[in-house]
């Protein structure tokens, strides 16, 4: 096990707690044997459920509660970051896919619909982290602290769980604020049972998540000062950038608020934080070693938290046999998934990483004229299930055969926010009139570039809005931001920008402008008179 979160998290899964419908009861409180004095009698109960809050993250519960719950889909494709990272990477330049599953390529085409099954997961799953969070929330108040007899150190860490438990729901509302727009909401105050929840705007959701990350930050563990994999007032500070950044898309044009994006920023790249000299490094088995740039992670452990979404998904479907899986420390994997469309590799001057650091390729084919052949196109072999020292997490002397975990399942984490894109953002958010100078976003963009180059050759002598984009695609790629990058950029829809099989068709076509939001589930429409569902759909 990787640290005291993850331990703590593989004793809360033993108290499994079910995926409450979220059609039609929105905020139920998650259910299982244990009533709540008992799990919150102790300050060890706190924080086994505060691991449940976080494992939402990472596990899928029993597959049979997420086929019924999550959009009708498996257990393992239910997991959040596959999901995120689907609807995020496949409808972009960076990622396609050579399944032709049921509704995996309405992205590809651009053509998803109400009704599409990986999006339901993704609103569900999102719903339900919020209603964990929420049940942990109730059950952190002063009140209930005082209650059941708490002080001193207890209370305290009690309370910096629930100022946690509070980041991630503001997360969650996040996700659903940039994919989906206009959510129901809920929140401790809402009332249990049968509850139709009131649909909630996207101008007034950015406000209320702007409001609770203020509200929480002094009340977080300082930056750096927590454990491995939980949040701390730098990645509060990290998503409000992030949403700052942002805000034209959520509030509409002329209410940016570059400024404010800087001034997170900058909170975070003053917090202590610096780039690891090796990029490969960031994503690989042992990340969570000595790592002084990711600011937040979800983690995983390939013995007990397996499952068949988050890294897992990333690396083995990045990767077929021919490529020999245990160079990329999954030898029983490899699922031929996703690949690149040739746009993204083309975004490196040399896309053999011999020059830039960061490109991660494997094959020459560059050019997709099937797009269910695996095959054609580059495979991105940035993931990996391997240590620092090239051994297979868990091997058997050594060996890269990974037997304890099936020679499957990863341990790499995912880094949510790093410190790499504080200086993206404060670039980006200068270039569009915050307060700065066009010579500090330079400076931003070429800390990055010299660690990928390994020194000054490859810097720039002059930075544009363009040149941050495509240095987030540099820096950024398979990471979950491109769908978003590409919004803010209006090319996301565009005839304008083009790449190989957007809108469903080899050289690439326009699409409709409403997809920039994707549809609330039907079925949730259906079932909540209190819905409308977005434009378009």
């Amino acid at each position: 096990m990787k640290n005291n979160i993850v331990r703590c998290l593989s004793i809360a899964v033993l108290i499994t707690v079910s995926l409450a419908s979220c059609k039609k009861d929105l905020d139920r409180t998650p259910t299982n044997a244990t009533t709540a004095d008992q799990a919150y009698s102790t300050a060890t109960g706190y924080k086994q459920s505060l691991a449940k809050v976080y494992g939402a993250y990472a596990l899928t519960g029993s597959s049979g509660s997420a086929s019924s719950d999550l959009g009708g889909i498996d257990a393992g494709t239910s997991d959040f970051l596959r999901l995120f990272w689907s609807v995020q990477e496949w409808p972009t330049e960076e990622a396609v896919c050579a399944w032709n599953d049921a509704d995996v390529p309405d992205f590809h085409n651009l053509n998803w619909s109400s009704s599409n099954s990986l999006l339901k997961g993704l609103y569900f799953r999102s719903i339900y982290q919020i209603t964990v969070a929420n049940a942990f929330i109730r059950e952190s108040t002063d009140d209930k602290i005082a209650s059941r007899g708490f002080t001193g150190t207890d209370a305290t860490n009690i309370k910096y769980y629930r100022a946690e438990a509070r980041f991630l729901r503001a997360f969650q509302y996040w996700v659903l604020m940039d994919l989906f727009g206009n959510p129901p909401f809920v929140d401790e105050t809402t009332p249990i049972g049968k509850y139709l929840p009131v649909q909630i705007t996207r101008a007034k959701l950015f406000a209320y998540v702007e409001s609770e990350l203020k509200a929480i930050e002094g009340s977080m563990v300082p930056a750096r000062q927590n454990e491995y994999g939980r949040a701390d007032a730098a990645a509060v500070d990290a998503l409000l950038a992030r949403m700052y950044l942002n805000a034209e898309v959520y509030l509409g044009t002329g209410n940016g608020k570059y400024t404010e994006a800087i001034t997170y920023a900058n909170k975070v790249i003053s917090a202590g934080y610096s780039l690891q000299s090796n990029y490969a490094k960031l994503f690989l088995a042992d990340n969570n070693v000595s790592n002084t740039e990711t600011i937040l992670a979800i983690n995983y452990d390939g013995v007990s938290s397996q499952n068949y979404g988050g890294t897992t998904y990333i690396i083995n479907a990045a990767i077929n046999g021919a490529m020999t899986p245990s160079l990329y420390g999954v030898p029983n994997g490899g699922w031929g998934g996703n690949r690149s469309t040739s746009a993204l590799p083309n975004m490196f001057s040399d896309y053999s990483g011999k020059t830039d650091k960061r490109a991660m390729f494997y094959g020459s084919n560059l050019v997709i004229s099937n797009i269910n052949d695996f095959t054609q196109g580059l495979a991105v072999v940035k993931f990996k299930n391997l240590n620092s020292d090239g051994t297979t997490p868990y091997s058997v002397n050594g060996s890269a055969t990974n037997t304890t975990s099936g020679g499957v399942y990863a341990s790499t984490d995912f880094p949510l926010f790093r410190l790499a894109e504080m200086y993206l953002i404060r670039a980006e958010a200068t270039l569009r009139g915050g307060a700065g100078s066009t010579s500090s976003a330079l400076a931003d963009i070429n800390i990055l570039r010299t660690r990928a180059y390994g020194s000054a050759n490859g810097n720039l002598g002059s930075v544009s809005l363009t040149d941050v984009l495509n240095e987030r695609g540099r820096e950024l790629y398979w990471e979950g931001f491109r769908r978003t990058d590409l919004i803010r950029y209006g090319l996301f829809t565009s005839s304008s920008y083009l790449w190989p099989y957007k809108g469903g068709v080899q050289n690439g076509k326009g699409a409709e402008s409403y997809r920039t939001l994707y549809p609330i589930p039907n079925t949730d429409i259906i079932d909540n008179p209190n819905l409308v569902q977005n434009t378009g759909y």
